[in-house]
Formats: C-alpha cells, sequence, structure tokens
C-alpha cells in the first residue's frame, strides 16, 4: 500500500500575479502551502526576473496542466537597444554594444519577420536540456553551446509604445515554448543593433488573466483560511480550449473506470480530444469516436 499524501485533496486552479525576483517553483511551493494541498504544479515557467500569470494547478487540475501549456500566451516587454547581453536580459553581462538606433518603421518593418510559424533557437541561459544538463548549468560554467532552433507560433507581435531612442515596447501573442529573450536578441540582429529584454510581464495565458490573479502578499494573508478557497477556479476552466461532452450516466460510470464511454454528440469530428461531463464535473478527456469518448486522463472528482 502506498503511503497516503499529506494534506487536504483539494482541486483546482489559483492564479497567482508573480512578482519578479522569484521563481515559479517557489510560488507554487507557496500555493500548496498556504492551501495546504497534497499536490500542486504550474502550467508554464515565468523566468524569476519576470511577472504576471502564473497558473497554479491543484490535485485533479494538474491533469489539466499540458491544455493550459498549449494555449496562446500573451506577453508585454520591453527591449534595450543598442546592447546585447550575455542572458539575453537586464540579468547579463553586457558582451556587445551599437551606436545605431532604428526608426520605429525600421523596427515595425522587422517584426513581420517574427509573426507566423518561426524557428526560434533558445536562450544559452535556459532551461533546454543538452546531453542531459540544463543550458544554464552548461552556460554558468562558461561553456558555450549550439541549441538546436525550435518552432514557434507567433499569432500577434506589435510595437505597443516607444519611451525613447534606447527602448521600445513590444506585446506578443504566441504558442507553448516561446522565449521572449530569443525575440528580443533576433530583433536587435536583424535590426543590426543588438538587442536585451528589459521586464517581462505575462497578461495572459489561455483562460487565465494577471488582473485576476492574487499577490504573494494576499496569499500570505489569506493562508490557511476558508477565504482563500473562495478564489479557487474549477479544474474545468483549465479545459477552456477543449470541446465539451456531456455524458450519459452509463458513460461516465465507465469513462471513470477508464473506459470507453456514452458521450452526447455536440459540434466535434471524429478524432478530435474533448473532454465529458456530468452532473456539471469533469470526467474525463479523451478521443472521440462515434458517440463515444475514449479517456486518456480520468478525474476522481466527488
Amino acid at each position: 500500500m502506498g503511503r497516503k499524501r499529506k494534506g487536504r485533496a483539494i482541486s483546482g486552479w489559483l492564479i497567482v500575479d508573480k512578482p519578479a525576483g522569484v521563481t515559479s517553483t517557489a510560488v507554487v511551493g507557496k500555493v500548496r502551502w498556504a492551501l495546504q494541498a497534497q499536490k500542486a504544479g504550474h502550467a508554464g515557467t515565468l523566468d524569476p526576473g519576470a511577472t504576471g500569470v502564473l497558473a497554479v494547478a491543484l490535485g485533479e487540475a494538474t491533469k489539466t496542466v499540458p491544455y493550459i501549456t498549449e494555449a496562446l500566451k500573451c506577453y508585454r516587454f520591453s527591449v534595450r537597444l543598442g546592447q546585447a547581453t550575455t542572458t539575453d536580459d537586464a540579468e547579463g553581462t553586457v558582451i556587445a554594444t551599437s551606436d545605431l538606433r532604428p526608426q520605429d518603421t525600421g523596427i515595425e518593418a522587422a517584426l513581420s519577420r517574427f509573426r507566423g510559424q518561426i524557428d526560434q533557437v533558445p536562450p544559452q541561459f535556459s532551461a533546454v536540456k543538452v546531453e542531459g544538463e540544463r543550458a544554464y548549468d552548461i552556460a554558468r560554467a562558461g561553456d558555450e553551446m549550439e541549441l538546436a532552433a525550435r518552432p514557434l507560433w507567433v499569432e500577434r507581435l506589435e510595437m505597443v509604445a516607444r519611451p525613447d531612442a534606447d527602448t521600445v515596447e513590444l506585446e506578443m501573442v504566441c504558442g507553448k515554448g516561446g522565449y521572449v529573450r530569443s525575440i528580443a536578441r533576433d530583433l536587435g540582429q536583424v535590426l543590426g543593433c543588438h538587442g536585451h529584454v528589459v521586464w517581462l510581464r505575462r497578461l495572459w495565458s489561455g483562460p487565465f488573466r494577471a488582473e485576476a490573479g492574487l499577490t504573494l502578499d494576499q496569499i500570505d494573508a489569506l493562508a490557511r483560511s476558508p477565504d482563500l478557497d473562495t478564489h479557487l477556479h474549477p479544474l474545468e476552466t483549465g479545459l477552456a480550449g477543449l470541446p465539451e461532452l456531456p455524458a450519459t450516466p452509463e458513460g461516465a460510470a465507465r469513462l471513470r473506470n477508464g473506459n470507453p464511454g456514452e458521450v452526447t454528440h455536440a459540434n466535434v469530428d471524429y478524432g478530435d480530444t474533448a473532454w465529458a461531463s456530468h452532473a456539471g464535473r469533469a470526467v474525463a478527456v479523451g478521443t472521440y469516436r462515434a458517440g463515444m469518448l475514449h479517456p486518456h486522463r480520468v478525474f476522481n472528482q466527488p
């Protein structure tokens, strides 16, 4: 018999407006402690220096994390023109400078190269694994490495402000796996003036918005009280990007046991991924085939 987890068997999402200077892992630990939760995880790492929405999944909601990770995300960030750094952000050491400062029209033209399906090389200081090691560990040891380019879908990339000649503020909506620091670095290279990220804020991630998030001070103030529970979003919020199929009572029972179950057909094609609900609660996520949902993940909700 496995050892029973300590804490509350609580499920749902808590949205945090992460401050700068703290890791995403530390935020998850704080939320888990504050709610006395048995299990917690997050949907998409933010660098320690970044701020904004960090969606923390609890209990059964951790099974929906992949669907938030795959969702579009929106970032607003500031790029310092004229300087390249070791980390592609303001935390690194300046390694190249330029006196060139492009006009707004030149920046607008360059941004078109970073929209749609692009290939992006991660920063040297990133969590990408290279022969079993994290790239940032190799970079901290002073070694350079060749990182393979990765595909990224950029839905939107716009200039929203030009505070001064050295600075441009951008807003980007992109898919999974985007590195804002790489956008700043590569934009600087295209413009011929170098560039790095000064600050970065994630405005939204899938259905979750930064303005709806709690600060760490608010979480501390509400910790281990019923008042914090009132800020939880239901597990089903993490499935907002997938179609919902109501299950029959018999189908729900079968799905809960990990077997294909009968669902009411909606506007879903054969082979689509969808989630089944019964009595207002998520039962399973799976593949739809001819009136049946074949489960990938089953939710143990009361």
